[in-house]
Parts: C-alpha cells; structure tokens; sequence
C-alpha cells in the first residue's frame, strides 16, 4: 500500500506533468520566453516531484544490514539533487532572456499566456498547501523541497501573469524577458535555501535548539542520575539519532542502571517522535563534564 508520502508525492508528478505540458505549448505558440522560463520551472518542478516520490518510497525503508541507520538521508540528497536543477534552471532563463532582450522579438497570443500563468498558479497554491500539509505531518525533507518548488511557482506564475497582461494593456513587449529574469532571480533564492537545508543534514549537523532544549529538560528532570555528557545528534529524513552519557551512582545495580537507560530512552524517544536514541551508562566521579 502506497504511504500518504508516497500519494502526495504522486499528486505532484500529476499536476506538474498537466501544468508542463500547457506551459509548453503556449509559450512556443507566443513566443514569450516568460512562460517558456516557467514551462521550464515546472519540468524542473515535474523532476523534482519525480525524485521526490523514489526518495520517499525508499527513505521510508526500515534498516537492514547494510543500512543499519535506515535509509532517510536518500531524502536529503534529493533535496541538493533538486536544489542543483532548480540553479540550473534559473540560469537558462536568464540566458534566455538576455538573448530575447538583444533580439526584441514580441509576443502573440498575451491573453492565452496571461490566464494559463493565473491556472498554473491556482492549481499549485492548491497542491503546494497538501504537500506542506504531509511534509509537516510526516516530516518529509523531499516533500518539503517539492512544496518549495510549487510554492515558488505560485508567485513566479502570477508575477508572469501580471508583466503578461501589461504588456497586453502597454504593447511593452520588453517586459516578458525583464519578468523572466526576476523569475530566475526568484527560483536561485529557494535553490540556495534548499542547498542549505539539504547541506545541514548530509552533513550531520545537530538538531535545532529547540529539539535539544527538550532533550536536555527530559534529563535533567530525572533524579535517579548524577550528571550527562557527550549529548550527540543529527538527523537522517525525518528519522532524528541521539546519544548521550549518563552518570550513575556507583551503588547502583547494572540492572538499575539498565532500566534507568531504557526509561530515559523511550522519553525522548516519544518526545521527538521519530527518533533512534542510544544513552550510555558511566559511573559518576569518573565523566566528562555534567551538563
């Protein structure tokens, strides 16, 4: 059975492939390079949402022998996979329409291009909203980039929509190629964003402030321990990896000791849901520094 990651990712290669396709035809029957940069924006969009499906199919993967940490890192690199193609994108455009402000071609056809942009935008508020919706839920890094991808069309489609219709009202044509480059400038802000949020956990950065903070409260709380040390995490797809040191009375049974772990492991544990977390028994007077 499909996961509600997997449906939502499916939702997206639907709407993109249709919104693709319209973008396409119109942009090369006007000849506007403003709708043909965001007939290129939603097939980046379109392979984004592709990626983004096979990561969520496989991220969600229990571990096994060879992957004993699981498999959700494949979700961060598809979110720096789809960053990469989403610079790669707003680079053509800005070629594009340099070119296209050397030539001064105009465009035919304003009144179809303007309401395809105002249906594309419609359609992706709709579909970026549920994909915010399941990757808040079910806290998917892959779902969040395509919702980034769709929500960066929501305002690139309306913007191109506006400069479109000026130039139906103006007969400024030189504004399409003008739109299509803060289109472009637009897409490397979320390119850039989604290479910081990909970057942060391929490369084990630790978890937010607020995450340790509740991490450490579940520790201090606990009376049957001296001190903590060596708080260690990061986070792999929505799946978070925690070890800590914990310092016990030196009169204290190992199977005391034991449960004391095995209590602390399964509150923080169900504190931030998903989470893997392994605490380490050490006698006290014989640690690092207390927390």
């Amino acid at each position: 059975m499909k996961t509600q990651k997997q449906r939502a990712a499916l939702v997206s290669v639907g709407s993109n492939t249709t919104l693709v396709l319209a973008k396409v035809v119109v942009g090369v029957l006007s000849g506007s390079v403003s709708v043909l940069s965001e007939a290129i924006h939603s097939a980046n969009d379109l392979l984004a949402a592709l990626i983004a499906w096979w990561s969520v199919r496989y991220s969600d993967r229990p571990p096994d022998e060879d992957h004993p940490y699981g498999h959700g890192k494949i979700e961060s690199i598809s979110g720096a996979f789809e960053a990469g193609l989403i610079i790669l994108a707003a680079v053509w455009i800005v070629v594009e329409a340099v070119r296209k402000l050397i030539t001064r071609q105009d465009v035919d056809h304003l009144g179809l291009c303007a309401a395809v942009m105002l249906v594309s935008g419609i359609v992706n508020i709709i579909v970026s909203r549920y994909l915010y919706r399941v990757a808040k839920k079910t806290d998917s890094l892959a779902l969040s980039a395509d919702a980034a991808h769709l929500s960066a069309d929501v305002y690139t489609s309306f913007g191109v929509a506006a400069g479109l219709t000026f130039v139906w009202w103006t007969g400024w044509h030189i504004l399409d190629p003008i739109v299509a480059i803060l289109v472009a400038l637009f897409i490397l802000r979320i390119g850039w964003n989604l290479v910081r949020d990909a970057g942060s956990h391929l490369l084990d950065e630790r978890l937010p402030q607020k995450e340790i903070d509740e991490i450490s409260r579940i520790l201090n709380a606990e009376n049957r321990i001296d001190s903590w040390h060596e708080l260690r995490t990061r986070k792999a797809g929505s799946q978070r990896h925690i070890d800590v040191h914990i310092a016990v009375r030196t009169s204290m049974t190992f199977l005391e000791a034991h449960n004391v772990a095995d209590d602390l492991e399964k509150q923080i544990a169900s504190g931030l849901h998903p989470a893997h977390v392994v605490i380490h028994v050490d006698p006290a007077g014989e640690t690092g520094p207390s927390q």
